[in-house]
């Protein structure tokens, strides 16, 4: 693997005022990097930061502080507009389909716009690339004439998924792409994902609180909570030894269907109390409220994250 970087973000903030005095900090000091070829799995509950940090670097936040630095650019808090070479490099898959959709227009006409946008083929080559792109993610050659009101929800992914491929990125955000989906459209869309990073050499950022699909999609696992991170480890590490009790706590609860399964998860924790409010963070490890393994300096310092070992990192009083 390319020792280069393709993404860098290091002390990473984002605040929101909500108030005279009062901040939600929804992305509080979070530092990794991906290198060309990973899928980095960003895991965590709902308003643990996942979505912001995405929101973020894609610019439709401007952060608070800190260095994001994308193929060797490095991209400026005011910065208002990503570079054009930015936007061709990097793409995004919404959680929601329809509403990331225009659904006045077609999908021939949704797909046109960044072919003609970055001149990716001359202009009566522009259908047979629309037909081509159809095909890399197995939708018929007709779809290009509906419109997302007339489609299904796994289908209107896939065409989210295709506006993704239209430049040719090196890196796509996957923000939840199959929460909103059952459960057989989900695998469908898993699937088509995993080749379409080996057939295209992908990178990926995939944010999900699904840690089952992290699983067979992830090369690397990264744990959020409250806008840190908890954890971060290569996949067969982070799944075989989990050293931070969040962790032990969200893999402890994912289901199984044999007792093989079971015996791999660690011990049952019991998932007791809801994460608190962004707003008014504990003092300390901001996890004290909910782990059972807590120690009095939990209570007063908030821990640093550091390396156990070759690429696993924790953020943890107990290590």
């Amino acid at each position: 693997m390319n020792n280069k970087k393709l993404l860098e973000i290091n002390d990473l903030k984002m605040h929101f005022p909500i108030g005279k005095n009062s901040f939600v900090r929804a992305v509080d000091g979070v530092s990794f990097s991906i290198e060309p070829g990973e899928v980095l799995g960003l895991v965590g509950e709902s308003g643990s930061g996942k979505s912001t940090i995405a929101y973020t670097f894609m610019g439709m936040y401007h952060q608070t502080s800190g260095e994001i630095v994308f193929d060797g650019e490095k991209i400026g808090s005011k910065d208002k507009v990503r570079s054009k070479c930015f936007r061709k490099n990097a793409q995004i898959v919404f959680q929601d389909p329809g509403s990331s959709l225009n659904p006045y227009q077609d999908v021939r006409q949704i797909l046109s716009l960044p072919l003609k946008v970055h001149k990716i083929v001359p202009k009566n080559e522009i259908e047979d690339k629309i037909l081509e792109i159809l095909d890399m993610v197995e939708l018929p050659s007709d779809f290009m004439y509906k419109s997302p009101n007339n489609i299904g929800g796994g289908e209107k992914q896939l065409v989210s998924i295709a506006r993704a491929l239209c430049c040719d990125p090196k890196f796509i955000i996957l923000d939840e792409p199959t929460s909103s989906l059952d459960v057989s459209i989900q695998a469908k869309i898993i699937n088509m994902l995993i080749k379409l990073h080996r057939q295209r050499k992908l990178t990926y950022m995939f944010i999900t609180h699904d840690m089952g699909v992290m699983r067979n999609i992830s090369t690397r696992v990264a744990i959020m909570y409250l806008g840190k991170i908890c954890e971060i480890a290569p996949t067969e590490i982070f799944y075989s030894s989990p050293l931070h009790p969040y962790t032990n706590m969200l893999l402890s609860s994912i289901p199984v269907i044999s007792d093989e399964e079971e015996a791999l998860k660690p011990k049952k924790i019991a998932s007791t109390g809801e994460i608190p409010s962004p707003v008014n963070i504990p003092k300390g490890c901001s996890f004290n409220t909910r782990c059972s393994s807590r120690m009095q300096i939990c209570m007063q310092e908030d821990p640093k994250i550091k390396e156990i070992s070759a690429g696993h990192f924790v953020r943890c009083h107990l290590h």
